[in-house]
């Protein structure tokens, strides 16, 4: 029997995450090894319970859910990070995408989906909330590049892949890229393990981050 997948839960309101926790640990497959008020606490948490996702919420007092991204991601073998937010959260949400979320996912999102975001994000995928992410995207549209380097890892691609990158920033998944450009899933899929490949991308959150910050625009 495969172990329960280990999840750290980061919320400064306890009743969120008491709700948080019923919802996650109903799940066979889904423990809540530890909770955290803020983000001071991910670092001794992750290192004393080693799990496989941290749940964080991005405004917390003391420290915010980017920061604690950004320190995390500084340690070896560190877990993913799914942001956790309300609707009009979109600055903040994308200062979470750059400090290295692997995507993020409403509060207010129903059980299914915020528990399939978990698995998702666990192993290894990304989570973009399409309720807000042309809303996240457009607050990035303004910024000048970021990095001449994203910009020389953005010119190894080819024109298709390219077009699927613009089509990912957009929220695009690979059933409807397939759709829109009258390929096979599998030929996306390639398309998207190239890109990811050249971009040194983990995943969409980190090749959307690449993107923008070589001026790409969808």
């Amino acid at each position: 029997m495969t172990a329960p997948l280990r999840l750290v839960l980061v919320d400064d309101q306890a009743m969120v995450r008491a709700g948080l926790a019923l919802i996650l640990g109903a799940e066979p497959d889904i423990s809540v090894v530890a909770e955290c008020a803020d983000g001071t606490g991910v670092l001794p948490a992750v290192r004393a319970h080693h799990p496989d996702l941290v749940l964080m919420d991005v405004r917390m007092p003391r420290m915010d859910g980017p920061e604690a991204s950004r320190q995390l991601r500084a340690v070896s073998a560190s877990p993913p990070v799914l942001a956790l937010t309300t609707f009009d959260d979109d600055a903040v949400l994308w200062g979470a995408l750059t400090a290295g979320a692997a995507g993020f996912v409403l509060k207010d999102s129903p059980a299914e989906d915020l528990v399939a975001a978990v698995r998702t994000v666990a192993a290894g995928g990304a989570w973009l909330d399409a309720r807000v992410l042309p809303r996240v995207l457009a607050r990035a549209k303004d910024r000048a590049p970021a990095s001449p380097a994203a910009s020389r890892a953005l010119e190894q691609l080819t024109p298709r892949e390219l077009e699927v990158l613009r089509r990912i920033c957009l929220g695009a998944n690979n059933r409807e890229i397939a759709a829109q450009l009258r390929v096979g899933e599998r030929t996306v899929k390639s398309h998207v393990s190239a890109i990811f490949m050249k971009l040194g991308a983990r995943d969409r959150a980190a090749a959307i981050v690449t993107a923008f910050d070589a001026g790409l625009r969808p």
